[in-house]
C-alpha cells in the first residue's frame, strides 16, 4: 500500500489523476479527515442535477467553515489561504518583510500549496504613483527574492510589489536552480508555472527578458504585465513565451513598432484574451491589430470598433 506521503507527492505530479485522488479520499476518511468526504463530493458533483450539485455545494462550504482552523493549523501566523481544493490550502499570500521568505518557504511545504500571492509592506500598494523607474523599491531584498523556492507553483502573483528589473533577474535564477534541483523532467520541460502576475512590478523590458529567458517560465500561459516600463523591446522578449493565451500589456509605452511586434509573436493565433489601450499603440499600432489576419477574429474586431 503506497503511503501517504507518497500519495501526496504523486497527486503534486499529476493534479488530474482522478484515480489518485480517489485513493488519497479513502486514506484520509480512514483518519477520521473531512477532506476525504469533500474529495469524494467534489468528483460526484459534474454528475448531479443542478439542485443535487446546489446541496453538495452547501455540504461542503459548512464542512470547510467547520474544520478549516484545524487544516490551516500547520500554517505559520502571518499566511492567509485565498483558495482551497479539496479544502486543503491552494494558494496562500504573504505579505513582504523581513521574514517573508522563511514564512513563504513553510507556506509551501503544504502538500497542495501551488499558487502564491506576496503583498506589498503595508502602505506600499501604491508605491506605484512614484516617479517611474525600473529599481526596486527600497523595501525589497532582491537577495531574499533569489532565495524563494517556486519550483512548484503554477500561480504566481507579485501585483503592486516594486521588484524592479533586478528582483525580476532574481526570481527567474531562483525559480531555475529549485526546479533543476527538485525535478530535472519539469526544469527541462519548461516548469510548472501557468500564471504570472507582475502589474505595478516596474520590472522593465530588462526584467521581462531575464524572466524569458529562464526555462522555468516556458509554459507560463497567462501574463499581467500591467504598467510595468514596457517598450517594443520587451514586447519582442514576450516571444519566449510560446504558449500565451492571455496578456496585459495596458499602460505601457509600446508604440505601433511594439503592437507590429506583438503581431509577430509566435503565440499571437492562440490567444484568447489581450488587454491593450489604444494610447500603448498609437492610432498606427491600433490599425495594425485591427486588420491583422494572425490575431484570432474575435480579438481583431474588438479593435476595428476601438
Amino acid at each position: 500500500m503506497m503511503k501517504t506521503a507518497d500519495l501526496e507527492q504523486r497527486l503534486r505530479e499529476e493534479p488530474g489523476d482522478l484515480a489518485l485522488w480517489a485513493a488519497y479520499s479513502d486514506r484520509l476518511q480512514e483518519q477520521g479527515d473531512a477532506r476525504g468526504r469533500i474529495i469524494r463530493l467534489e468528483m460526484r458533483r459534474p454528475h448531479l442535477r443542478a439542485a443535487d450539485r446546489d446541496a453538495v455545494q452547501r455540504t461542503i462550504v459548512n464542512l470547510t467553515r467547520r474544520h478549516r482552523r484545524s487544516w490551516d493549523a500547520s500554517l505559520p501566523e502571518g499566511v492567509t489561504v485565498l483558495a482551497r481544493r479539496y479544502g486543503f490550502p491552494a494558494k496562500v499570500a504573504v505579505q513582504w518583510s523581513d521574514g517573508a521568505p522563511a514564512l513563504i518557504g513553510r507556506a509551501l511545504r503544504e502538500p497542495f500549496v501551488t499558487g502564491l500571492r506576496i503583498r506589498p509592506a503595508s502602505g506600499q500598494d501604491d508605491d506605484y504613483r512614484e516617479e517611474e523607474t525600473d529599481d526596486p523599491s527600497d523595501s525589497i531584498d532582491t537577495g531574499a527574492l533569489a532565495t524563494l523556492d517556486l519550483a512548484r507553483l503554477t500561480e504566481l502573483d507579485l501585483a503592486y510589489l516594486r521588484i524592479g528589473a533586478l528582483g525580476a533577474r532574481a526570481v527567474a535564477v531562483s525559480a531555475y536552480l529549485h526546479a533543476g534541483a527538485a525535478d530535472v523532467r519539469t526544469a527541462g520541460a519548461g516548469g510548472r508555472l501557468e500564471s504570472l502576475d507582475l502589474r505595478y512590478c516596474r520590472i522593465g523590458d530588462d526584467g521581462l527578458a531575464a524572466l524569458a529567458d529562464s526555462p522555468a517560465f516556458r509554459c507560463v500561459r497567462r501574463v499581467r504585465l500591467q504598467k510595468n516600463l514596457i517598450s517594443e523591446k520587451g514586447v519582442r522578449a514576450l516571444h519566449r513565451f510560446e504558449n500565451l493565451t492571455e496578456l496585459d500589456l495596458r499602460y505601457n509605452d509600446i508604440d505601433a513598432e511594439g503592437a507590429r511586434a506583438l503581431l509577430a509573436a509566435p503565440f499571437i493565433g492562440s490567444l484568447t484574451r489581450l488587454s491593450l489601450h489604444r494610447d500603448d499603440v498609437g492610432d498606427d499600432g491600433a490599425a495594425a491589430l485591427a486588420r491583422a489576419p494572425q490575431l484570432p477574429p474575435a480579438l481583431r474586431v474588438l479593435w476595428r470598433n476601438a
